[in-house]
């Protein structure tokens, strides 16, 4: 309990604090970053970190003077998942100071304000909706589309199934929330199965904030599922689990989860160790012990947090991940129009230019930004729950490009 209250406190803080923290003075040269984050609602355990981290990352910026003189402000929204309150709080907020970016923390906010962000020309930026890759516009996924990574994870599943001995093809379930990020990775993943030639049992979808999830667990485990990639952001993977747990599940069925936000240290591992052991994600960012101790990760949570490393949730490093591309886009930007010329149409250009550099400093997968390329990344690693903790299990590779496998 004691968790769940400092995380609200904590998001309560981000919310009144966020858009009043950066004070410039009348000379001083700076852009706005907006994010439509979720600071009190389902998915604040993973993002109240998240946005910490970049707050934190643009402090330390702005501290050495920021992007060749100019500054960021971190303007942060508590939306709390809800699409309607993202919408509105883009609409509020569309005409801040040479706002250049926008970060929708959901791919719902992120599919509702596309055409506002594209009208006003302002780049976007989404979880990992594949739709944005597939029709190229002003919107960026943050990292591997959610499909690519659903195929990695079919692909590796098909290495674990051989490397246990057995003959023939698993048969696949799925669980998600039932919204557009938890049906996003079935558009081309699903496509990706078949080709393959293996069995995904119909998918089950659950609402977010169910708190039960043993009905939908239990039509998958009567279908005969060998596997079940499960979805959601922590702490309902873990709940998933917690739940399969109950009921002898997790001791016959090996779960993945193949959407990123899985069980963290921090959140549903401490909270269910037991029933996450065993467990496997797929991600596209650095976790557990290697998100820790990353140099920068490390360094700036010494600076600014102040707490043991340990208590460092894998997602605070993650958010660097955001705005180390909007530091590397601004020098583009700046060296191109300067600073009196610089809009979102700039920073937009200048996002194209990322790909194949080295600015996320090892955080991530390789950056694939481009003229044709949306994505952020085309890398995913897996990690495994062992004794508590998020053991590598893979180095980086390449996920199959299932986004191309939809017709959209």
């Amino acid at each position: 309990m004691r968790r769940t209250k400092g995380f609200w406190a904590l998001g309560v803080a981000l919310l009144v604090f966020c858009p009043l923290g950066f004070h410039a003075s009348a000379q001083e040269r700076y852009v706005t970053y907006l994010s439509l984050a979720d600071y009190t609602g389902p998915i604040a355990g993973l993002n109240v970190p998240a946005d910490s981290g970049l707050e934190d990352f643009f402090k330390d910026l702005n501290d050495r003077g920021g992007v060749d003189g100019v500054k960021i402000k971190f303007l942060g929204v508590d939306t709390r998942y809800d699409v309607a309150r993202g919408v509105s709080a883009y609409k509020r907020y569309r005409t801040e100071h040479k706002l250049v970016l926008v970060n929708a923390i959901s791919t719902g906010i992120g599919k509702a304000i596309a055409p506002l962000t594209d009208r006003d020309k302002i780049p976007q930026l989404v979880p990992g909706d594949g739709e944005f890759q597939a029709k190229p516009g002003r919107v960026f996924t943050w990292g591997t589309c959610y499909q690519d990574a659903f195929a990695a994870t079919i692909d590796w599943i098909l290495e674990d199934w051989k490397a246990k001995g057995k003959s023939g093809l698993p048969k696949i379930g799925y669980i998600s929330w039932d919204n557009p990020y938890g049906r996003e990775p079935l558009r081309g993943g699903k496509e990706y199965a078949e080709k393959l030639g293996v069995t995904l049992l119909p998918p089950e979808f659950f609402p977010p904030g169910t708190l039960d999830h043993s009905v939908w667990l239990t039509r998958l485990a009567n279908a005969g599922a060998d596997y079940i990639i499960i979805g959601g952001v922590d702490p309902t993977p873990t709940n998933i689990l917690r739940d399969a747990h109950k009921m002898g599940l997790t001791a016959k069925i090996q779960f993945v989860d193949a959407t990123f936000w899985g069980p963290d240290e921090t959140v549903g591992i401490k909270a269910h160790p037991e029933a996450t052991e065993g467990a496997v994600i797929c991600v596209y960012y650095l976790r557990g012990k290697e998100a820790r101790e990353h140099p920068l990760a490390k360094r700036i949570w010494e600076k600014y947090r102040g707490r043991p490393i340990e208590e460092m949730g894998s997602t605070y490093a993650t958010g660097m991940i955001w705005g180390l591309d909007l530091e590397a886009a601004l020098k583009i930007a700046l060296k191109e129009v300067g600073y009196e010329k610089l809009d979102g149409e700039a920073v937009f250009r200048a996002y194209m230019k990322l790909g194949g550099g080295d600015h996320r400093q090892g955080l991530a997968g390789n950056c694939t930004y481009g003229p044709q390329s949306r994505r952020g990344s085309d890398m995913v690693k897996f990690y495994r729950v062992q004794g508590g903790k998020l053991v590598p299990i893979t180095g980086w590779r390449k996920a199959p490009d299932a986004v191309a496998l939809h017709k959209f």
